[in-house]
């Protein structure tokens, strides 16, 4: 089963120039997100209309089947409520497709409400790799947690955190800037 949401939302409420667009994505229950993009002065979007719509869509029916194909490493039947903490979170396909743990983390200020700030890397991702978006999308932050139950701990802490996973003791410690 494949259902799939567009959600919309305004950048700034006080500015009408370009709204962040979001695809949810249901496969076979399991649920997924990934901002395909932003659409910039969307008040024009009533003038032009279907047109721009259907140039948008067709960005937005790519990146859908290219979601669709994943095989992700935790079942939706896997999945249980380990934190009661709620918000998306970015992860790195190593971590939700190859299964590799969370090797570094940090949290940034929130995009919006919904967003926890967290964002979780396996370590072995190259300079390529991260500049390459389609490598990231946004999931529960509860998946990750499912994913790597070693993160739990740590998910509370302030925004600017940076940890990372010390592979002897299976912990994480805070990464301090050398600048």
């Amino acid at each position: 089963m494949l259902s799939v949401k567009i959600s919309i939302s305004l950048n700034s409420p006080s500015s009408c120039s370009s709204v962040r667009v979001f695809c949810s994505l249901i496969v076979n229950s399991f649920f997924c997100m990934a901002k395909i993009g932003y659409l910039f002065k969307p008040l024009k979007l009533l003038l032009i209309g279907m047109k721009t719509i259907a140039k948008f869509g067709e960005r937005l029916s790519k990146k859908i089947i290219a979601m669709s194909s994943f095989k992700y490493v935790l079942k939706p039947e896997d999945i249980k409520p380990l934190i009661e903490q709620k918000g998306y979170c970015y992860a790195s396909d190593m971590i939700t497709i190859e299964g590799h743990k969370v090797g570094y983390m940090h949290r940034e200020p929130r995009e919006d409400d919904d967003d926890s700030g967290w964002r979780f890397y396996s370590g072995h991702e190259t300079d390529e790799y991260v500049e390459n978006e389609h490598h990231f999308m946004m999931f529960d932050l509860n998946y990750v947690a499912n994913i790597d139950p070693t993160i739990i701990p740590y998910l509370k802490m302030r925004t600017g955190a940076e940890l990372e996973r010390d592979p002897e003791a299976d912990t994480f410690s805070k990464v301090e800037n050398s600048l």
